[in-house]
């Protein structure tokens, strides 16, 4: 069984027992998060639901793990011959979630 869920702009495809990496929220690990905004559900067996644009009733349960750092991006600038170099860096942070329940 599967679901698709729309959260921060972003569709995620998921399923029970899956971890998956969300935007940050600030949250701590051991709380409990739902998403109503359920777009598909899919029960395995060729059987698919489909939202106008959302399911009505359908959410989504998950267990927050944690917080993490994503991987560093490297942003450089770099001007010809005027002498002219940026380096800088960027680390986006996420939540971290596990699926405990999908329910249509």
């Amino acid at each position: 069984m599967y679901a698709i869920i729309a959260d921060g702009g972003r569709q995620y495809k998921v399923e029970e027992g899956q971890e998956l990496a969300i935007d940050f929220r600030d949250i701590s690990a051991g709380e409990k998060l739902s998403f109503e905004n359920v777009l598909a559900v899919s029960d395995g067996s060729g059987d698919l639901k489909l939202g106008t644009p959302t399911i009505d009733g359908a959410r989504v349960e998950a267990e927050v793990v944690g917080s993490e750092k994503g991987e560093k991006l490297v942003v450089q600038k770099f001007r010809r011959r005027k002498n002219s170099r940026r380096k800088t860096g960027h680390r986006s942070v996420y939540t971290r979630i596990k699926i405990a329940k999908i329910s249509a």
